[in-house]
């Protein structure tokens, strides 16, 4: 009697809409599949057509071209003897559904709809899709004429139900399914299901992976069972990376573990596991067993086929493994990588151009790229085929085979340093040192002329010639003197992005990347229009203190020894007159709070779902030690205006890699209006009223006099305790060496709508 099972589950990479390449995709797994051995093999979410349609799926073309490719896959040899499951979206009486469709020797075992829509963070599927509400229950469906012809069948089960094979029984869940309260894996494992799939579509956020897998193996060590999970990968065309991660695990244990990131486009896990084990671990747990008497069944469909030998008794099986974590820097550095890649391929333009500023946010950028031309140059080492002819189109030229990272980044990366006389030499000297280690072929020029040709304009129609503040100007003045030095570099990039391969006789044109970090996003302290928007921005979910740590982590990892002194220098935008040949502009003292603040507001307000006075009164406790009330009052009050004031930026920013849950992204994800009373008059006033603010900003004043006792009275106290605007993160102790800073803080004017600040 059989009882081992050769199971087998998929990551592909599959590309919204691309029917033709899917369809390779999805035969090429199976076919893997078989050559392992495995009897069924379980591919990711809407894999026919690819996750990411969004509004395509209301097209009845999407329905059409799924149901054709479903087609060619019933027909398939290679889709014989295995019993395939794949995702599509279906319709039944008029009513769009997310499913499963399983098969196995050219007849449609049963369709099985998604009972538990995602539908928070990025996902809408309940804006196309409606969930099946009918538990254990299951109806007619009739097939289209062109399946009908193939399979001898006029109508197969739909609904919620399981297979029974001769030896063991499946069921299914899909994506979301597992993350619900009350999953269908338990009423299923207590119905005598022994082996169940997920078929997923999630999203790569930066921390996430434990929490998949943490739920996975709960699933099957407190119900037993074999749990296969498999999951799209790669950038299908959209802001999101689906990380893979597919898995196979069994009473609590992973017995195997896809790659998270990675450039091959179809990979295939398969374990052979023994039956018998499943129903061990379940007869001692007593109150798996007592509810198990009692589960409701569900409808089953019965398969006449096998999952295993009838002669398995000397095949081995797989053995339990450790599952292999990426710390966060790995993370950054690969998936973003991969994303580029899959951008930079499917875009069909022949590289990318990258205004390098010396600085993190740009340096980050740039690591991405060498990043990812090591994952290709490991790729092709590995005999990747795909990524071979891939990088051939590239660079057109068909013997090419890359070999040295620095050498193929030196033929798909353009890096330019735009000076002015605003900018230092030593931001001009990083930025040509860092393009020297990675090999990006390197441009220096100087916007100047440009700047002066544009303000020539406006002095010969006005009369007048605005001055930078520190030369006596109005802040109007300085910001719009700011704002055209970012926007004529955007303009040259594009302009350089589509004529600098051609000025060296170089086929093709060049992607702009962005390389504006979240929290800046955030709070909008970028001039819009300028070159941040690019056309696609790889660092744009992920946060400054997660970008400082990701190149600090490149500098050992790719050894790029550039990158300590970036590291060292204060970010700055070098928009403002040098002082005596230095920098007198920094990021945190325009903005008026650290980066590190901007992680925690950013959390608070859109994980948290905080609005002023809910932050507030959280902020009372988390920083009880640091600061007092009157400063956390000041501290969220000035976020709030700053955010609402720019929120107008968000509708315009360069599509982003998502990387975290704070992302003000606006398309999709944050969902939140752009005009603002941007004084928040009657939330201020809530903040305002609360007693902490009075009561105990006197017992604060009273415990901080000797930090005080040289200001003057009147003095705000905020420039007592504040944070230093350049070191200090609001957890640490405070001194009295912010006070400058806060100062500062307190004397700048209101923002304008446009602006750097």
């Amino acid at each position: 009697m059989g009882r081992k099972v050769t199971v087998a589950t998929c990551a592909l990479n599959q590309w919204a809409l691309d029917f033709e390449g899917n369809l390779q995709r999805i035969l090429k797994s199976i076919e893997i599949a078989k050559n392992r051995g495995a009897r069924y093999r379980l591919g990711p979410e809407l894999e026919i057509c690819g996750y990411g349609c969004w509004d395509h799926y209301y097209e009845s073309d999407t329905l059409l071209h799924s149901f054709q490719v479903l087609a060619a896959l019933v027909e398939s040899p290679v889709t014989q003897d295995i019993i395939c499951d794949v995702g599509m979206p279906v319709m039944h009486r008029n009513v769009r559904y997310n499913c499963r469709v399983i098969f196995l020797n050219r007849k449609i075992l049963l369709i099985r709809p998604k009972m538990a829509l995602a539908n928070e963070g990025n996902y809408r599927e309940l804006r196309w899709f409606t969930p099946w509400s009918r538990s254990r229950h299951t109806e007619e469906y009739f097939l289209p004429r062109m399946i009908q012809d193939l399979t001898k069948q006029e109508t197969v089960p739909f609904g919620d139900a399981v297979l029974v094979t001769w030896d063991t029984c499946i069921g299914s869940e899909i994506c979301e399914e597992l993350w619900t309260p009350h999953s269908p894996h338990i009423d299923m494992g207590l119905d005598g299901v022994e082996i169940i799939t997920n078929a997923s579509g999630s999203h790569q956020v930066l921390r996430k992976a434990n929490t998949r897998v943490d739920l996975v193996t709960m699933v099957t060590s407190k119900n037993g069972g074999i749990y296969l999970l498999a999951n799209q990968k790669g950038c299908d065309g959209d802001r999101l990376y689906y990380d893979g991660c597919a898995m196979i695990a069994m009473n609590g244990s992973v017995f195997a573990q896809g790659s998270q990131f990675s450039l091959d486009d179809v990979e295939v896990l398969t374990a052979t596991l023994d039956l018998e084990d499943v129903r061990s671990y379940r007869a001692e747990i007593s109150s798996r067993n007592l509810a198990a008497s009692r589960a409701s069944p569900y409808p089953r469909v019965k398969v006449d086929f096998a999952l295993s030998c009838h002669e398995d008794l000397l095949a081995p099986i797989s053995e339990p493994i450790e599952w292999k974590y990426h710390s966060p820097e790995e993370e950054i550095s690969l998936g973003p990588a991969c994303w580029l890649w899959d951008f930079l391929r499917r875009s069909q333009q022949a590289g990318f151009l990258l205004p390098l500023s010396g600085g993190v946010d740009s340096a980050a950028t740039a690591c991405l790229i060498y990043s990812m031309c090591c994952q290709v140059c490991e790729a092709v080492r590995s005999g990747n085929e795909e990524v071979l002819a891939d990088v051939r189109t590239i660079v057109n030229q068909i013997s090419y085979t890359p070999q040295d990272p620095r050498d193929l980044c030196g033929r798909i990366l353009t890096t330019c340093y735009m000076a002015s006389k605003n900018s230092s030499q030593e931001t001009c000297t990083r930025a040509r040192e860092l393009a020297q280690q990675i090999g990006s072929h390197h441009i220096s020029l100087n916007i100047d002329p440009a700047v002066k040709a544009v303000m020539g304009i406006f002095s010969l129609v006005t009369g007048k010639s605005p001055l930078f503040a520190a030369h006596g100007g109005s802040s109007r003045e300085n910001l719009a003197l700011q704002n055209v030095q970012a926007r004529i570099r955007m303009v040259l990039a594009y302009l350089f992005a589509q004529l600098s391969l051609w000025s060296r006789g170089v086929h093709g044109g060049l992607l702009v990347l962005g390389s504006a970090n979240v929290d800046e996003s955030l709070l909008g302290y970028l001039t819009k229009y300028d070159c941040s928007s690019a056309d696609i921005n790889p660092i744009g979910g992920i946060s400054k203190t997660d970008l400082r740590a990701f190149v600090q982590f490149c500098i050992q990892r790719f050894q790029l020894p550039a990158l300590q002194s970036i590291l060292l220098a204060p970010a700055t935008a070098e928009l403002e007159p040098l002082a005596d040949g230095q920098v007198s502009q920094t990021d945190e003292e325009d903005m008026g709070m650290t980066y590190a603040e901007l992680s925690v507001y950013g959390k608070l307000r859109k994980v948290a779902k905080m609005g002023p006075y809910s932050m507030f009164c959280k902020l009372l406790g988390m920083w009880r030690h640091i600061c007092t009330p009157r400063q956390v009052a000041d501290k969220v009050k000035r976020f709030f205006s700053k955010y609402s004031m720019n929120r107008h930026k968000m509708t315009t920013l360069t599509p982003a890699y998502h990387a975290e849950n704070y992302s003000p992204e606006d398309n999709r994800f944050d969902l939140r209006p752009f005009l603002y009373n941007t004084s928040w008059p009657w939330q201020f006033r809530c903040i305002e009223n609360q007693s902490p603010c009075h009561a105990l900003e006197l017992l604060n004043l009273l415990l901080l006099w000797p930090l005080t006792n040289n200001l003057p009275t009147h003095q705000p106290l905020v420039a007592t305790v504040a944070l230093s605007a350049s070191t200090r993160s609001p957890f640490q102790d405070s001194t009295d060496e912010s006070d400058h800073a806060v100062l500062q803080l307190e004397r700048a004017e209101p923002q304008s709508l446009d602006g750097v600040d």
